[in-house]
């Protein structure tokens, strides 16, 4: 996998699952809602580690400042 996703990309994604993660653990969020925002905190971490997002490549976007 060629990573496509740059610094800032990654610290938003981690910072996002971060707080979306603590509204579901705390509460704040239940049901369903809660059951699809841990899966989005689960894309988002994994996509950070490993600097890839599929998405992106199938829509050709890359915001990796190295091609």
């Amino acid at each position: 996998m060629k990573k496509n996703m740059g610094t800032l990309d990654r610290i938003l994604r981690l910072i996002a699952a971060i707080a979306l993660g603590i509204l579901v653990y705390s509460g704040v969020i239940s049901g369903t809602l809660a059951v699809v925002l841990t899966v989005v905190v689960a894309v988002f971490l994994l996509t950070s580690l490993v600097s890839f997002c599929p998405l992106y490549r199938l829509l050709g976007q890359s915001t990796c400042s190295r091609n």
